[in-house]
């Protein structure tokens, strides 16, 4: 199966005016977003279709991208989010026992536009010296004008305060059922998957499958919701928990969302993943900023306060939640987990209640692994709060 690009123009444009040329491949079009890059090795397909890149152009700084294809078992939604895809090296060839198209074709039938040829390196150091910018990626006729893209790049808005969550939750409530890929027949053994046993209400801020699969694997019966759901909707569904999905942008601009966060928080189980995580501490009365240039990718280190231990976590994250407003909220909670890169807020549990956060993702899919007994630990709290226990978050984070 050949993946072989084209020799046809493209271009990025960041607004600063720097220009990188070089030869497109996937859709023949042009998008504005805000420029990131990703350090992850493997898994660009589940990058691709992560709807938390909702807004954005991503590069990644892998230098060779696309030599196993791309399949439908690894989409982490219908179809990619992002605005444009840009690599160094796009593989002329797809060797994958799994594949069912190459990259470009991929990327031509969803409508997004790549860029390949470019000095990846030269790029990231501009974005990790200078911080996130607004770039336009364009390919074929409308590369040829660079003026005109200078300018759309100067002119477009930040992410800031945009509600990007409208934009990639589901319409509808549905069920979700499916669990984790079981692997090749007789080749890994899984153990048994629990008897749905209990019931959770996941928001949809633009939630990963791997995430809905992993709940799944714990006994739970999943329940997906729009990000417009009110919790009286929720809390009428009599679940047995609430679940924060991950999502895009900036979580200070979703809209209508942190109230109904507040009051379920009062009332049931809670757990939150990423943007997840930042809307039920803003929903505790905290603050967000925005990283200078966010955490992208498959090696993050993650250091568990209560332990000492680290994991190398994946994350996709463009906002942190501000250490200083938390220690002003008047609600008992606690910071869990910090990144040793930058000391930003990578967890939070509250010392009363059976609500708790992290930052990272734990389903990373397709790894690292380090944090996936974070869903084990969800389903313990669960059951011990179903049970009458008290419960508390900050002490489920610390695996007591």
């Amino acid at each position: 199966m050949s993946c072989q690009g084209s020799s046809r123009p493209a271009c990025l444009v960041l607004a600063d005016g720097t220009v990188y040329r070089g030869a497109a491949f996937g859709a023949e079009r042009s998008g504005v977003g805000e420029v990131c890059f990703n350090t992850s090795l493997t898994g660009y397909q589940e990058i691709l279709t992560d709807p938390s890149y909702a807004g954005q152009i991503v590069a990644m700084t892998c230098p060779e991208i696309g030599n196993v294809g791309v399949n439908p078992e690894d989409e982490e939604s219908e179809r990619p989010h992002l605005v444009g895809f840009v690599v160094r090296e796009l593989s002329p060839v797809v060797s994958n026992w799994r594949a069912e198209e190459d990259l470009d074709t991929y990327l031509r039938r969803h409508g997004v536009v790549g860029l390949a040829g470019i000095d990846t390196r030269a790029l990231v150091r501009r974005i990790r010296d200078g911080g996130f910018q607004m770039g336009v990626i364009a390919a074929g006729r409308e590369a040829e004008d660079v003026e005109a893209l200078r300018r759309r790049a100067r002119e477009a808005p930040g992410l800031d305060g945009r509600d990007l969550v409208a934009e990639v939750t589901c319409s509808a409530p549905y069920e979700f059922r499916e669990g984790a890929w079981a692997g090749v027949g007789g080749q890994i053994p899984r153990p048994p998957r629990p008897e749905p046993s209990l019931s959770v209400v996941a928001y949809d801020f633009g939630v990963k499958r791997n995430i809905l699969r992993m709940l799944v694997e714990q006994g739970f019966r999943v329940t997906v919701v729009p990000a417009t759901t009110p919790a009286g909707e929720v809390l009428a569904r009599r679940p047995d928990a609430v679940f924060l999905s991950n999502g895009p942008g900036d979580p200070a601009g979703v809209r209508g969302v942190r109230e109904q966060v507040a009051e379920l928080a009062r009332r049931l189980p809670l757990f939150g993943i990423c943007l997840g995580h930042q809307i039920l501490s803003l929903s505790l009365g905290a603050r967000t900023r925005k990283l200078v240039f966010g955490h992208h990718g498959g090696n993050q280190p993650g250091k568990d306060l209560a332990t000492g231990r680290v994991a190398i976590c994946a994350e996709n994250h463009g906002y942190a939640v501000d250490p200083e407003s938390l220690e002003r909220v008047g609600e008992p909670v606690e910071v869990t987990h910090v990144n040793l890169n930058d000391g930003t807020v990578e967890g939070l549990a509250h010392r009363k209640l059976p609500v708790f956060s992290v930052q990272y993702h734990p389903e990373a899919s397709p790894g690292p692994h380090d944090a996936a007994y974070f869903f084990g630990r969800f389903r313990e709290m669960v059951l011990r709060h179903k049970r009458g226990e008290a419960v508390s978050g900050a002490a489920v984070a610390r695996g007591n």
